[in-house]
């Protein structure tokens, strides 16, 4: 029993008591909450990615596979799981598909149809994203025909009796297929998430959309139609997102008209691939551009020493190209070397990251357009069927897994940002 004189006290101790317990209880849960809504949407001043005032540098990864896996309940827990060790290397923007069109786990079933059970996958990728800090780049629709593709498009057209050609690249011109992707982006742009809701147009947790997959169009080398369909379907997602960056999803090949095509290109058949990154990448409602980094692929008679010193010519000709020609930030947002090399060695794919971040880096420095890099690609165990000759399990290779914190440590100096984990944080202040 309180003393007498005290009894207006009991019930403030009682009060104070049960805030207590309950902010011992729940407040991580609350904290966790408040470092979400920092989360600022990403913009660009000049070659320079910024947010809340600060330049941002891009280190980061694809994990393509996310919605895919976001599906399932057996496989779904993969997603935080990669987003958190994404998150404990430091790393800023995962870029993964929003699309998958026709075919297993559809989010697209057909031309105007969708499959909510995916769409929530999807809702859960980005909600996942933002309850670790990470950003992501989300790609539209793929050049490839890997989970649809222009392919499907064309394909639904010819079924539906209104397709122009049967070619793939009628994607481009024909009016029906125009319209077709059009409605894919107001639905998708426009989608409010059942987790967070928050439409995707006003999320920052979405860091830029990219407007396909290495596009290419054969039938027409002059690069006009490939043109025509970035001017328009950019224009067209600007008039329904005004926040959000966005890049057309290059490989970074120079086109029939372009000097470099003679001095820069890996060879002469990446000059008639209807692309051109310069001319593309000045598409005036395109804020950034985009390069993918794959000499395994584009030479098959050179060793990995005349490999790495072609990577670093190439990236220094697109910086120079944001610097001089574009004005924009210039984003590797496809790297990786191969295992299957005939003379590859584990030693060899340390190099070549170290190579490519050493560029972006001194560009960081100096305050270039290079504005960071993604990785091709990321796993966790269990994943065979979506590997290829370049996936990694980071936690299981040190190496690498050293080399991509350390580039989250320096790029955060050089912005001066610091790092929302905490381990990072750690990691970052024992190095010199």
């Amino acid at each position: 029993m309180a003393p007498k004189g005290n009894g207006p006290l009991v019930p403030i101790l009682g009060f104070l008591t049960c805030v207590a317990f309950i902010y011992l209880s729940f407040g991580d849960l609350w904290s966790g909450y408040n470092g979400e809504a920092e989360l600022g949407f990403v913009k660009r001043n000049g070659t320079e990615f910024v947010v809340d005032g600060k330049a941002l540098y891009v280190n980061g990864w694809n994990s393509y596979w996310f919605m895919d896996h976001a599906v399932n309940d057996h496989s779904r827990h993969r997603v935080g799981a990669m987003l958190e060790a994404g998150a404990k290397m430091g790393l800023t923007v995962c870029r993964t598909w929003a699309f998958n069109d026709g075919g297993y786990n559809a989010l697209q079933i057909s031309p105007g149809r969708f499959d909510e059970r995916v769409f929530k996958a999807l809702d859960h990728v980005i909600a996942e994203a933002k309850t670790h800090g990470v950003r992501l780049l989300l790609s539209l629709v793929n050049n490839l025909q890997a989970y649809g593709g222009k392919t499907q498009y064309v394909n639904w057209a010819w079924q539906e009796g209104v397709g122009l050609s049967s070619s793939n690249d009628s994607f481009f011109f024909d009016p029906s297929i125009r319209r077709y992707f059009k409605n894919y982006l107001t639905v998708l742009l426009t989608r409010k998430n059942s987790i967070t809701g928050i439409e995707y147009r006003n999320d920052p947790t979405i860091f830029a959309w990219e407007l396909i997959n290495e596009p290419r169009c054969y039938t027409d080398i002059s690069g006009d139609t490939l043109q025509d369909w970035i001017n328009e379907m950019t224009a067209f997602i600007k008039s329904i997102d005004k926040k959000h960056l966005l890049t057309v999803g290059l490989e970074g090949f120079y086109g029939p008209k372009s000097p470099k095509r003679l001095t820069v290109n890996p060879e002469r058949w990446a000059s008639e691939l209807g692309s051109d990154f310069v001319r593309n990448s000045l598409s005036p409602n395109i804020d950034f551009a985009s390069v993918h980094i794959y000499p395994d692929h584009w030479f098959h008679d050179k060793g990995f020493e005349e490999k790495l010193k072609f990577v670093v010519k190439w990236m220094l000709s697109h910086i120079e190209d944001g610097d001089k020609e574009l004005k924009k930030p210039v984003l590797f947002t496809e790297f990786g070397l191969s295992n299957l090399n005939k003379d590859y060695e584990p030693s060899q794919r340390d190099r070549f990251y170290r190579t490519i971040f050493d560029v972006v880096y001194k560009s960081a420095e100096r305050r270039r357009s290079g504005a960071g890099t993604l990785v091709w690609q990321f796993l966790i165990h269990g994943m065979e069927g979506f590997n290829d000759d370049f996936g990694i399990v980071p936690w299981e290779q040190d190496s690498i897994q050293r080399l991509m914190i350390e580039q989250s440590c320096r790029l955060a100096r050089v912005a001066g940002r610091h790092l929302q984990d905490s381990k990072s944080r750690d990691m970052c202040s024992h190095r010199p």
